[in-house]
């Protein structure tokens, strides 16, 4: 089979060239990358085309690569992220099964990272935070997926063009409205395997990780009404729920001493399974790693109140 490696990307930038790099050093011989500009760059390397899209959302910009592509499977990779040497390899052996239109597999935190972007990495990998999708950002037991992230994703073309590819101006969230027309319209599977491996730069605690947080959860939460068969899980609302816990507490608390007592006891719980989730053998990741924990539930339960609220999002 031919893979087509799209990458979207605003512009030259070095995370964009290891990406590629890496890519040429893949074990799989027969596959062609696409780049993704805005602008016209240069990028001297085997296998790579660059077609530029002008200044456009990357599911726009997929969708323009999906007309050039070459290849039988599609993969998708964002330009922060980089593969391991076999990911083609153990991907494609799922497309045996012509049951699967799509294999993802974990985006890991890179070992070169700096401390605030390996804290970032952590709070993403923290059961506390991702919960029973933390297998996103650490290798775990193969399983069917409803819902993948596009930064590691590939399918099949087949597949792409019966949808129109991703047919949408929502960004983020393009994936999970991908996801639901595989599995919803198509009643195809999705799989996950651990060992389609890709490694994933993060932003930095705090200011860009928590912005991306506020946009995940503003999506998540307008999703919630839009595609509930992916969207409406609990796991999705338990940040929300902390959050209006934690502002009605004193208030109830003032009511009477079993309130009060709970209330305390909630948090001081809370705080506890925090401090136990942020222990790092790098002694300097545990105080952004706790307060990277804190802060995300937060921005991301107030973020999925207000997608919850909107009645349309901004690139509708």
């Amino acid at each position: 089979m031919t893979v087509s490696i799209i990458v979207a990307v605003k512009g030259d930038n070095p995370n964009l060239r290891e990406c590629i790099e890496s890519c040429l050093r893949l074990d799989y011989p027969d596959f062609e990358i696409l780049v993704l500009p805005d602008n016209v760059v240069t990028l001297n390397y085997p296998k790579t085309r660059v077609i530029p899209t002008g200044e456009v959302t990357p599911p726009i910009k997929r969708d323009l690569a999906l007309a050039q592509a070459r290849g039988e499977i599609v993969a998708f990779l964002d330009d922060d992220a980089y593969p391991a040497e076999s990911w083609l390899s153990m991907a494609l052996k799922h497309f045996t099964d012509p049951e699967i239109a799509a294999v993802g597999g974990p985006a890991v935190t890179p070992d070169s990272d700096s401390l605030l972007q390996k804290a970032s990495g952590r709070v993403y990998s923290s059961y506390l935070m991702s919960g029973q999708y933390v297998y996103r950002y650490l290798p775990r037991p193969r399983r069917f997926v409803d819902d993948y992230p596009s930064c590691n994703f590939l399918v099949r073309k087949s597949i792409l063009l019966e949808l129109g590819g991703f047919n949408t101006k929502f960004w983020p969230g393009e994936d999970t409205f991908l996801c639901l027309k595989i599995v919803r319209d198509l009643k195809k599977k999705i799989i996950y395997d651990p060992e389609v491996l890709v490694y994933h730069h993060r932003r930095g605690l705090f200011k860009g990780h928590l912005k991306q947080i506020a946009n995940y959860a503003l999506h998540r939460g307008y999703f919630v009404k839009r595609f509930p068969e992916t969207s409406r899980k609990l796991t999705y609302f338990i940040p929300s729920i902390f959050l209006i816990g934690l502002f009605i507490g004193p208030a109830l608390s003032s009511l009477s001493l079993v309130f009060k007592l709970s209330y305390i006891s909630t948090v001081i719980f809370y705080l506890i399974l925090v401090f136990i989730s942020s222990v790092s053998k790098d002694f300097f990741l545990i105080f952004p790693v706790f307060w990277g924990i804190i802060f995300s539930h937060i921005v991301y339960g107030i973020y999925f109140i207000k997608g919850l609220l909107s009645w349309r999002l901004m690139e509708e």
